[in-house]
């Protein structure tokens, strides 16, 4: 089996991500997956564990305790979601994704596993699951052995293709918002009842700042109820920003163990919560036995760069792409542009997924726009430019709609003068899209 054949199989399956399905719920149930690594003979298992969830930031505070994990001397292994341009972004060993060669290896070998699955009587298999599978393969069979494992779920929690852990060492969940509504609940206590059925007992849960304070509450009960220690983040921990450049900014975080003097390359205020999140869950970690120092701590979160994440892609005019999806991240991007950079005008290139409020985010986003730019994504979930419209042409700045990203970008560059801001938003589909056309970053056939 070549990369080429890999993908085919792979995206033979169920796949809500592509809207390849007929149920818009997951349809791999968690008894499938664990089926599926039960025939793999475990392969999740004998390994630290932290496990990430949360409506916004999982995948960038994922990244950064991976980052401090491995400057603390620990092999590890990472599994995020999505890929911005191949499936093999979504399994890191160690820093690296793998080839495509060692992805399509794999994915052979556990073929037969997953047909036999796909034969039983537990139902479905999707593309996720078989991922989810395939991460934990990989990680088993590296040499040297792995010592931890981050793993960020896909959607949710309780029924995620990742809940296969009856004792994750420490399970974090990032802010909460509404997302997802028809699946995990049209409240933030509901979906944070959905994500904290993660917690399970004798782990620690590093609970990120929240808004609403009864996801807090309900958390910490959670928490109470089956015997896991609670870290609230809010209540520990406070960030003080220091300088801040277009290319990166420095900050102090100030805990129960004392300050840490950080830098990251990677902007905007929430960016500094997601690495006290990742301060917490290393001193978490800390406690439990792991020799993580300060310096590992300081250094994993400095060297730790996630792409299509308030990303500068160009200068003069300033190009910019983020990957938010939600009305709470829209508003975070809107203060980071005018906290971050100096522009003129301002230029959005707006392409999202039909099930998303388009509307709500135009909402923080139109104040400062000149022009919205609503672009078709290169998939079938995409919502319909001229559907974009009607949610956000009356807001005040002009909206007019392009059948791709890259046409998009190129009506939008068009109106911007040199002290100008273009920014493309709305998903990291069309974050990807942005990089592929700007920055020539399409890296394998996905």
């Amino acid at each position: 089996m070549d990369f080429r054949e890999a993908l085919d199989y792979l995206q033979s399956f169920n796949d809500m991500e592509r809207g390849i399905q007929k149920s818009p719920n997951p349809v791999m149930s968690v008894e499938s997956v664990r089926s599926l690594l039960s025939r793999l003979q475990d392969p999740h298992l004998g390994r630290l564990t932290v496990h990430v969830t949360g409506s916004k930031g999982k995948g960038s505070t994922a990244s950064m305790i991976a980052g401090i994990l491995r400057r603390a001397g620990l092999t590890t292994a990472l599994y995020t979601s999505p890929h911005l341009h191949s499936y093999t972004e979504r399994l890191n060993i160690n820093g690296d994704a793998v080839s495509p060669a060692e992805f399509a290896a794999a994915l052979g070998a556990i073929r037969p596993h997953i047909e036999a699955e796909r034969e039983s009587v537990h139902g479905a298999v999707s593309t996720f699951g078989v991922l989810t599978a395939l991460f934990f393969w990989l990680t088993r069979a590296q040499i040297p052995r792995i010592d931890a494992q981050v793993v960020e779920v896909g959607i949710g929690g309780a029924f995620d293709a990742t809940n296969v852990f009856d004792e994750p060492d420490v399970i974090v969940i990032t802010p909460i918002s509404l997302e997802h509504t028809a699946i995990l609940g049209d409240t933030t206590l509901a979906i944070a009842r959905d994500k904290s059925a993660l917690v399970k007992p004798g782990s620690v849960c590093v609970l990120a700042p929240q808004k609403d304070p009864q996801v807090v509450d309900f958390v910490r009960h959670r928490c109470e109820e089956v015997s896991a220690e609670f870290v609230d983040v809010s209540l520990l921990y406070e960030v003080e920003r220091g300088e801040h450049f277009p290319y990166g900014q420095s900050f102090v975080v100030r805990g129960p163990n004392g300050p840490y003097e950080m830098r990251t390359p990677m902007l905007g205020r929430h960016q500094l919560e997601n690495a006290a999140t990742a301060v917490a869950v290393a001193e978490a970690l800390q406690r439990r036995g792991q020799a993580i120092t300060p310096a590992s701590i300081a250094d994993g979160v400095a060297l730790t760069r996630v792409p299509g994440r308030l990303e500068v892609m160009g200068q003069r005019p300033l190009l910019v792409a983020d990957g938010a999806h939600n009305a709470e991240s829209a508003a975070a991007l809107a203060d980071s542009l005018r906290d971050y950079f100096t522009w003129r005008k301002c230029y959005f290139v707006l392409g999202a997924m039909a099930d998303k409020d388009i509307r709500s985010m135009g909402f923080k986003l139109a104040r400062l726009a000149e022009v919205i730019v609503c672009a078709r994504i290169a998939s079938p979930r995409s919502m319909d430019p001229l559907a974009m419209i009607q949610e956000v042409g009356f807001l005040g700045p002009m909206a007019v709609a392009e059948e791709s990203v890259s046409a998009a970008i190129e009506t939008a560059l068009s109106y911007a003068g040199e002290p100008d801001l273009v920014c493309v938003t709305g998903s990291l589909y069309a974050v990807a899209e942005a990089r592929e056309h700007i920055l020539g970053e399409s890296v394998h056939p996905s």
